[in-house]
This record gives C-alpha cells, sequence and structure tokens, in this order.
C-alpha cells in the first residue's frame, strides 16, 4: 500500500516542487493539495491522507491549529502530520509537537531527508531533522515567557502509572534514541523496547514518539541539559 500524503503550504509552486518529488516514489502518491489549514483538515478526512506535510504559517487556519484540529479528531487518529518550516529555530515548532505533530522538518531540506521524513512519519516514529537538536526542543519546553501556562500538571502524575522500565525506556526515547540504540543500552531486544515504548504511549495518551518526548520534558522527567 502507498503512503497517502497531502500537501498544506499557501505557495502553489512548493506544493508543485513537493508533488513531483513525493510522486516519483513508488511507495507514496500525493492525494490532494491544500491552501491553508481548514482546508488540509477536510482533504485530510476526505482523502484518507495518512501523512500531511503542513506549513506553519498559512493564511486563515494556520499550521498549528490545523494540527491540533487533526489530532483531536477520532476520525484522523491514524493521520501523521509533519511541519515544514522555513525557521527551525521556531517557538511553533514545540507548540506544533504538543498540538499532536510527529516532528518537522526544514523546508531547505535535501530531497532525501523530505522522503525519509514521510516514511518514517507514516511509520509512526518521532521524526526531528538533523539540524533541530535535542537541545532546541529542550531549550523551547524549557523557556518562560508563558510556556509553562500550557503545561498538564496531570502528565507528571500519569507517569506513576509507568513501570520502572518503561520510565527508563522514556528516558532514552527522550533522549533521541532509536529502539536498536536503547536495546543496547539497557541490553534488552529491540522487540522488548518497542513494546515497552507502546505500553507508554498508550498509558499516557500518546500519539508517537514526538508526543512521548514532549511529556517527558513536561512532566520533569528529563531535564534540559544546560551547555
Amino acid at each position: 500500500m502507498a503512503i497517502r500524503v497531502l500537501l498544506a503550504d499557501d505557495q502553489a509552486l512548493l506544493r508543485s516542487a513537493f508533488r513531483v518529488l513525493v510522486d516519483s516514489e513508488p511507495d507514496m502518491e500525493v492525494v490532494g493539495e491544500a491552501s491553508d489549514g481548514a482546508e488540509a483538515v477536510r482533504l485530510a478526512k476526505e482523502r484518507g491522507a495518512d501523512v500531511v506535510l503542513m506549513d506553519i504559517r498559512m493564511p486563515g487556519t494556520d499550521g498549528l491549529a490545523a494540527t491540533r484540529m487533526i489530532s483531536a479528531d477520532p476520525a484522523l487518529a491514524h493521520v501523521r502530520v509533519v511541519i515544514l518550516t522555513t525557521f527551525e529555530v521556531d517557538d511553533y515548532v514545540v507548540q506544533s509537537l504538543r498540538a499532536g505533530a510527529s516532528g518537522f522538518l526544514g523546508k531547505g531540506s535535501e530531497p532525501d531527508e523530505l522522503l525519509s521524513a514521510i516514511r518514517v512519519a507514516a511509520g509512526g516514529e518521532a521524526l526531528l531533522s538533523p539540524a533541530a537538536t535535542k537541545g532546541l526542543i529542550a531549550r523551547f519546553l524549557a523557556q518562560g515567557d508563558g510556556a509553562d501556562d500550557d503545561r498538564d500538571p496531570a502528565r507528571a502524575e500519569r507517569l506513576d502509572a509507568l513501570t520502572g522500565r518503561e520510565r527508563e525506556v522514556l528516558v532514552q526515547v527522550a533522549g533521541g534514541h532509536s529502539n536498536d540504540e536503547i536495546a543496547e543500552r539497557l541490553e534488552v531486544s529491540p522487540l522488548t523496547v518497542k513494546t515497552h515504548v507502546n505500553r507508554a504511549m498508550s498509558k499516557l495518551g500518546a500519539r508517537d514518539r514526538a508526543q512521548l518526548v514532549v511529556i517527558a520534558y513536561e512532566s520533569g522527567l528529563v531535564r534540559p541539559r544546560v551547555e
């Protein structure tokens, strides 16, 4: 089955370029184009999209609001959103992760990175582009300017539902490590790690690994490093 991709960007030229790139791959196809967030949400449902490449800044309903709408709609629970942004050092990036995006990628990324992003997101993994370091996310999650007002204090309590091993795995996930890397660090099998990750996601109400990263920081389980 081909990965069904929806393109959401207010610039027609960029959408055309993305369409040519995506449609050139045998395992994916573009099923629609949207010029604003509201249209993206509608088309995601109508066209059965698996992944939405979502621009943050669009007229009307922007990408952040659209991502929240997709994340909140049970009928779109399978849809993964990859945020496309011109400036990766951007407070909207973390707001997007909180809203339910699976990750983000700079518009200046290489074609192979974009295609890989679609496959990673479709597979339910968290996506962070090479330039978007873990330190960047930690810095935005930890900064002030009213950001703490958005945090869910109940998340720290929900961590009590995790087993000791699930907490260990969550810390490793927040560190950006893959299942194979975590398995090697904890001396268990990758399948065991995957089981712990899935259980943690279920207990914490996380859509994917990107949401686990956000919860780990917001709950205080993982502290940002001060360089």
